[in-house]
């Protein structure tokens, strides 16, 4: 209606063709939701000369309208068009006027020239244009183009107090063409022209304006076109600039509601010293959407400065800023000294908000800062500027899950999302809760109604392409990156692609130190601070870490392929030292295994010692450290397949087994073994792929599958070489004892220990020796294991025994000894850190509790054990701390805990092929049974 006529839905164009039809359609647009009477829709549609069947006509009319218009209804006396008013544009303009005059009522000035803005855009040309309706366009149209004049003074008159004059003139000079008389757009253009520092051209709008005014209506200027004259004469300053320069604000921002908080939190009060905050984090984070949903919040009396800084100088960005406070460009300084003290002076005495946006370093801010009391600037880096005095800085994360799938829905629609959870949920995850990539998979699904989130998800589940189909219009994940990655050094920039070849998230400096050729240290803490990489902080080894996005990574891959090599000429640089370093560690776990050359002084120590030994704190450090590195050391193994560096592959793999198994990480256990086994057969190397079958039986047997395990030790047993035949045989004693069969178990480790003994393994003897030991219950053997770890320096080796033999002790009726031994492996294991065996201890240590009959103390341990088994999602050694908790809870005549405990326990055992539990939880639910009168 504020232009031609006309009626879309969607990219549809339905508007009416005939002349009546038009007529009639906008006097029932007029008054949405209002019945007209069909005297006054006749007299509208004729223009007060109808012709004698004028209401049969009209109804003819109707019904025309009716195929191309929903919502039209008959109503006693007339007609009713059922729409909103808001999809109607002279009822949305009039109602975003009002919005907008409330605002500046408030004293939100700039959030009212934003509103009159948008309503006047609203407007293709004069109202009711191609209406042939004299009497609709009196009633309505001439109201509709006064309120379109007014709404464009009210919103110059904003800009004006903005200190928006240069950028308003061209629109008042073609205002005041349109209306020569209209005084107040004379004013304004004065005004203007005087506030642009274009004196002359100021006084001579004037003089024209009074030309006007004299020769056609013989008057001269009122008082308002008077003052504006008085001024530019003068000199006087016209009313202090209030700028408003943030950029519009995001209408689907989403999330970030802590660091919000915390920026309002830190404003100044009134006459407080200034406040500066830096948001830094990794491209595409959504740093600048922050500070400017931030800055619109805030409402300072003085304005707000907003200067995009980039690769600017300090310079360049308070010219600017200068000429936004309206000092006169004349009036600006050549230097940057100069500059900075008028920006100074200028900003003294008012309270402004000033956002900072990509800034490079400290060097660059430092100049722009506003002095007056209660200011505050917003500064957005990827780098925190630690040199910034007196700044408060906060990192950005990605989004989480929620936020994501929020922020997709806000740009895709809410719709889409809600119809498709899961697919969205890949789509966010794969986007990594980079704010940048989700705008940009939204705004694909927007523009493709045709597509599923599932779709987009597929396209992006590809890697090589990812970065391509993270690409809409002007914003383009990897057009970011690639801002910051231009502006590294060459060092910086070489270890970056380097570090594209792998796949974990996040790296010690020792890796990096590796794929460079030297010290990394530098180099990693300046990645860090361009924002493509994140440092961490310390690990469990005491090591910094420096992750970063997956997205940046891809990135980071797509460099090293097309600016050096393959990803297997790096990966192969690195490989000894990440072999050697696993290795070592691997030997520290295992000592004096066959082939790893080390084997430490005796570890024997007292039993209630407590001290840390040299020997056992590098026990310690070497588990923490593996710890610590163990996503990059699964990494490696997959990204060394990939790379066809197998036996790096391999060997890493197997290296890993010992710490997977103390740790309970059988996830990470079961991929690195079976990425092993791929490189390895690729490879043809038997005597590797025995070494990997033998780990997959360890974890088979683990997670109760005996069959599984005692089929791939078969297995294992054709392809290994002498040495390791003993060994595999020995794990084949562990399966069959765990299978409850005790002659097959005990046929295995007796000719292990033969072979082990002539072969002069002795680790493999003390293994024999604790396993036979175990079978037949002799406490002679398993003293003779206990010496032989000692001998070997294994405190771990040493720990296990020791809860063995207080098992026999316990059996013996000997608690107090028992304990000795069960506290000793305690002390052990707490003092390498070992959480698995600390559990397993404290179940023993809960048996001798209930021998000593004080099951109380016993259900502690049981429960601090459970506890531990099931963080570690260790489900034997949970069924196991399980039992031991009910028979506490017997002793304490709990027996409804008792009863639960084992309806949860008995399906377990089942589940791991423990018949021997079983056994005990069928006694115990005897027990339970007998004591409730069952």
């Amino acid at each position: 209606m504020l232009g031609p006529l006309r009626v879309l839905d969607g990219e549809r164009d339905l508007t009416p063709g005939p002349a009546k039809h038009r007529a009639l359609l906008a006097a029932l647009l007029l008054r949405p939701a209002r019945p007209v009477a069909v005297e006054r829709l006749v007299d509208e549609v004729w223009d007060g000369r109808p012709p004698a069947s004028a209401e049969p006509v009209l109804r003819v009319y109707v019904s025309a309208l009716r195929k191309v218009v929903e919502g039209i209804r008959t109503v006693p006396g007339g007609y009713l068009l059922d729409v909103d008013p808001g999809r109607v544009d002279a009822h949305r303009f009039e109602h975003l006027v009002a919005e907008a005059r409330r605002a500046g009522e408030a004293g939100r000035r700039a959030e009212a020239a934003e509103g009159l803005r948008e309503a006047l855009t609203l407007w293709r040309g004069p109202a009711l244009a191609d209406v042939e309706s004299d009497t609709l366009r009196r009633a309505h149209a001439v109201r509709l183009e006064e309120l379109r004049l007014t709404a464009v003074e009210e919103r110059v008159e904003l800009d004006l107090t903005l200190g928006r004059g240069a950028r308003v003139v061209g629109e008042l000079r073609a205002l005041v063409a349109a209306h020569p008389l209209r005084e107040r757009a004379w004013e304004q253009l004065v005004a203007a022209l005087d506030q642009a520092g274009r004196r002359s051209e100021a006084l001579g709008a004037y003089r024209e304006a009074r030309r006007l005014l004299v020769e056609e209506l013989g008057l001269e200027p009122g008082e308002g076109l008077r003052e504006a004259h008085e001024r530019v004469l003068t000199g006087a300053p016209a009313p202090r600039t209030v700028p408003n320069e943030t950029p519009p604000d995001i209408a689907d921002f989403s999330g970030r509601e802590h660091l919000l908080e915390w920026i309002r939190a830190s404003v100044p009060e009134a006459g407080g010293a200034p406040v500066h905050l830096v948001l830094h984090g990794p491209a595409g984070v959504g740093k600048s959407a922050v500070a400017v949903h931030a800055a619109t919040a805030l409402d300072l009396p003085d304005g707000r400065l907003h200067a995009s800084l980039g690769a600017r100088t300090p310079e360049a960005v308070l010219e600017d800023l200068l000429r936004s406070l309206g000092c006169p460009e004349a009036a600006i300084p050549a230097g940057l000294d100069g500059r900075v003290r008028l920006y100074r002076s200028t900003v003294g005495g008012r309270r402004l908000l000033v956002v900072l946006d990509d800034a490079a370093d400290e060097a660059q801010v430092r100049p722009l800062l506003p002095t007056g009391p209660g200011c505050v600037t917003l500064v957005t880096s990827r780098s925190p500027l630690p040199g910034l005095e007196a700044a408060r800085a906060r990192e950005l994360d990605v989004l989480d899950r929620d936020e994501s799938v929020a922020m997709l829905a806000g740009v895709a629609g809410e719709h889409r999302v809600h119809a498709e959870p899961e697919a969205a949920a890949r789509v966010a995850e794969l986007c990594g809760g980079l704010p940048l990539a989700l705008r940009i998979a939204g705004s694909r699904l927007a523009r493709r109604p045709g597509w599923t989130l599932a779709h987009l998800a597929g396209r992006l589940e590809d890697e090589r392409g990812r970065l391509d189909e993270l690409s809409a219009g002007d914003l383009a994940v990897r057009g970011s990156l690639a801002l910051g990655y231009r502006a590294l050094s060459e060092r910086q920039r070489l270890l970056l692609r380097r570090l594209g070849a792998l796949s974990a998230p996040d790296v010690a400096p020792w890796v990096a130190a590796a794929l460079l050729g030297g010290p990394a240290e530098e180099t990693l803490d300046a990645l860090a601070g361009a924002g493509l990489l994140q440092a961490r902080g310390l690990d469990p080894a005491g090591q910094e870490r420096y992750g970063w996005h997956d997205l940046t990574r891809l990135y980071a891959a797509e460099r090293l392929a097309e600016e050096e090599e393959p990803p297997a000429g790096v990966l192969a640089a690195a490989a000894p030292e990440i072999l050697d370093r696993a290795r070592r560690a691997r030997t520290l776990l295992l000592p004096a295994e066959p082939g790893s050359g080390l084997t430490l002084h005796r570890t024997a120590e007292p039993f209630d010692g407590q001290a840390m030994t040299p020997e056992t704190a590098l026990f310690r450090e070497s588990a923490r450290w593996l710890a610590a590195e163990r996503g990059f050391l699964v990494a490696a193994v997959a990204d060394a397949r990939r790379a066809g560096l197998d036996e790096v592959a391999w060997r890493l793999a197997f290296y890993l087994t010992p710490f997977f198994e103390l740790g309970a990480h059988r996830e990470d256990w079961r991929s690195t073994v079976e990425e092993g086994l791929r490189a390895v057969r690729r490879a043809g190397h038997r005597h590797g792929e025995a070494l990997l079958l033998r780990s997959l039986a360890d974890l088979h047997r683990v997670e109760g599958r005996l069959a599984d395990a005692a089929e791939t030790l078969r297995l294992a047993l054709t392809l290994a070489e002498a040495g390791e035949v003993a060994r595999t045989r020995y794990r084949l004693g562990l399966v069959h004892l765990a299978q409850d069969r005790p002659p097959e178990a005990q046929a295995c480790f007796v000719a292990c220990l033969t072979a082990f003994s002539a072969a002069g393994d002795r680790r493999g003897r003390a293994d024999a020796l604790r396993a036979l030991g175990g079978l037949r219950r002799e406490r002679d053997l398993l003293s003779r294991s206990l010496e032989a770890y000692r001998e070997l320096g294994d405190p771990r080796g040493e720990a296990a025994v020791s809860l063995d033999l207080a098992g026999l002790l316990l059996d013996a009726r000997r608690p107090r000894e028992a304990r000795e031994r069960a506290e000793h492996a305690l002390g052990l294991a707490r003092r390498l850190g070992d959480r698995l065996p600390e559990a397993a201890a404290l179940v023993v240590l809960a048996h001798v509790a209930l021998a000593e009959g004080t099951p109380d103390v016993a259900a502690r341990s049981a429960r601090q054990a459970l506890e531990t088994f099931r963080e570690h999602g260790d489900r034997g050694g949970a069924a196991r701390a399980t039992l031991a908790l009910v028979e506490a809870c017997l002793g304490l005549d709990e027996i409804d805990e008792a009863f639960d405990g084992l309806m949860r326990v008995m399906g377990e055992f089942d589940a791991l092929g423990d018949g021997r539990g079983r056994a005990r939880a069928e006694e115990l639910a005897d027990e339970v049974r007998r004591r409730r009168g069952v």
